[in-house]
């Protein structure tokens, strides 16, 4: 009997997404093993720390890097380092920025999403620039002040709809000594995001550890300039302060690590390819059932460069809606999750969390379903 047996808790076929209600990643056997070697022993915690982000940077070909317990909190410690520099007395004051002397941080308003609740809870004020669709040069020159802390930028499926390119922003902030922080929690793959933003000239770049990764789910990969990164870390447990509650532990370090090294070396190209394999089977399969069409959709839901397959289902042939598939998936035996489409009889399906027998569960379920109908 497995622990979720125990539990009574039902596991998953993802053929969703890398979402953290589903716990992102399954972790490959490399990455247990190293936590679990980890666990046998008692370690200095920053000594730890530091030769970590020392292999993680030369990883990934950057001047520093650390770990933080998920991308939001790396949000968080990256914003308090730059509102305090690093000031561990400066930063006690936090989440109340009035009496320090940068308390802004800019942002675009088609960037606004359910993540940057991680800037403001340091109590800082955000600017925003532009509008959902549009943002005039002026009016980020005109969002400049002697108090703006930093710049965010969210990279992610909404990226250049309403923004102004990359390069234009860390010009502009470069000119004016104001860091810019690249949130790309989801933003792997392409391997090389690991190294372009800071390449670009950000000052970091984060990471979900438990996405792509397939590192533990509780963890974050902060790479980019080593006085920002070493201002953060003076924040972070087992310090006191802002960082505190955002405890890493020795497991979680050591298995990110693990997870990068493998991700470093895996076939990307391969792996691209077996995913297109899997989407194009999908078409093919459910393309051949009445009252079915399936095609290719390019890139997914966060914008990476990976396919998907939406399934779009007439209920009058088929004799089952839309969501009453999606139900059906998730109520049944093995439990299937799957993501609805913006289209109203449409369901989209993601192979990149999938083995080879999940994939074949997820056919076999989806066309089982289809031809029986309600």
């Amino acid at each position: 009997m497995s622990i979720y047996d125990e539990l009574g808790v039902r596991p998953v076929i993802n053929a969703n997404a890398t979402l953290t209600k589903l716990g992102g990643s399954v972790m490959p056997p490399e990455v247990i093993a190293a936590m679990e070697e980890a666990a046998r022993f008692h370690v200095d915690l920053e000594e730890l720390h530091d030769r970590v982000g020392e292999r993680l940077a030369a990883l990934t070909g950057n001047e520093a890097a650390m770990v933080a317990t998920g991308a939001a909190a790396g949000i968080v410690l990256a914003i308090a380092a730059c509102v305090s520099g690093g000031d561990r007395e400066l930063a006690r004051h936090l989440p109340h920025t009035e009496a320090l002397d940068k308390n802004e941080v800019i942002m675009f308003t088609s960037h606004r999403n359910g993540y940057d609740f991680a800037v403001r809870q340091t109590g800082v004020k955000v600017i925003e620039i532009g509008s959902e669709t549009h943002t005039d040069p002026a009016e980020l020159e005109a969002a400049f002040s002697p108090r703006t802390a930093a710049f965010v930028w969210f990279q992610g499926y909404f990226t250049g709809k309403g923004d102004l390119p990359i390069e234009r922003v860390l010009a502009a902030c470069r000119a004016r000594g104001v860091p810019v922080i690249v949130d790309g929690a989801a933003q792997l793959p392409p391997v090389e995001n690991l190294w372009r933003f800071t390449q670009l000239g950000a000052d970091c770049a984060i990471f979900s550890g438990g996405k792509d990764l397939r590192g533990p789910q509780t963890t974050g990969l902060v790479v980019g300039r080593r006085g920002l990164i070493q201002a953060m870390r003076k924040l972070s447990s087992p310090n006191h302060g802002i960082g505190r509650p955002m405890k890493v532990g020795k497991e979680e370090m050591v298995g990110l690590l693990a997870a990068v090294k493998r991700y470093i070396a895996m076939d990307h190209e391969e792996r691209r390819e077996r995913d297109e394999r899997v989407v194009a089977h999908w078409c093919a399969t459910f393309s051949a059932l009445p009252g079915v069409r399936a095609v290719r959709s390019f890139p997914n839901e966060a914008g990476q460069p990976l396919p998907r397959c939406e399934v779009f289902i007439d209920p009058h042939q088929t004799g089952i809606t839309r969501d009453a598939l999606i139900a059906q998936l998730w109520d049944g035996d093995p439990r299937i999750s799957v993501s609805a489409s913006d289209d109203a009889d449409g369901i989209l399906l993601n192979p990149m969390t999938l083995t080879d027998e999940e994939v074949r569960s997820v056919t076999e379920r989806i066309v089982n379903l289809l031809h029986r109908g309600i």
